[in-house]
């Protein structure tokens, strides 16, 4: 009885789709905005210098056709470190934005979390990232190994 109902859905599958492979779950979209890339371990010595926290970084990317406004998303760590996209900020079709741990000036390429040490962990963590209803839209996590990883 169970191959029978196996060769039935298959039937149904070519006979809707046109092959078997329509019967199986499609693939996760590509999330509108991903996580690209970390720089987790600065160069150098963690002194905790401007510079050095600026060299840690996460960059997000929008892989949609139009701009998506960012009001309200955020980043975070393991550890609940949380960065927020406090007011409008449009991201453009294929564009990216880069969020520095230190000290800056926002731009529409950098923006800077205005910390005084280190979020993401050199000895491995994870990057979250949701929308403005909290839904989560990508992560990316890494090991001890390297400086930085793409996702």
């Amino acid at each position: 009885m169970k191959n029978k109902l196996i060769g039935a859905v298959a039937a149904l599958a070519i006979g809707v789709g046109g092959s078997l492979a329509a019967a199986t779950p499609a693939q996760a979209a590509t999330p509108a905005i991903m996580i690209t890339k970390v720089y987790y371990n600065s160069p150098g010595s963690d002194t905790g210098s401007n510079t050095s926290l600026n060299a840690e970084y996460i960059r997000l990317t929008n892989k949609r056709s139009s701009a998506i406004n960012l009001k309200y998303w955020t980043l975070r760590d393991k550890s609940n470190h949380v960065y927020k996209f406090s007011s409008d900020f449009y991201l453009k079709s294929g564009y990216s934005v880069v969020i520095h741990t230190g000290k800056g000036t926002n731009t529409s390429s950098n923006r800077y979390w205005g910390l005084s040490w280190y979020v993401w962990n050199n000895s491995g963590d994870a990057a979250y990232l949701r929308n403005s209803a909290g839904t989560a839209i990508d992560s990316c996590s890494w090991g001890s190994s390297g400086s930085y990883t793409y996702c």
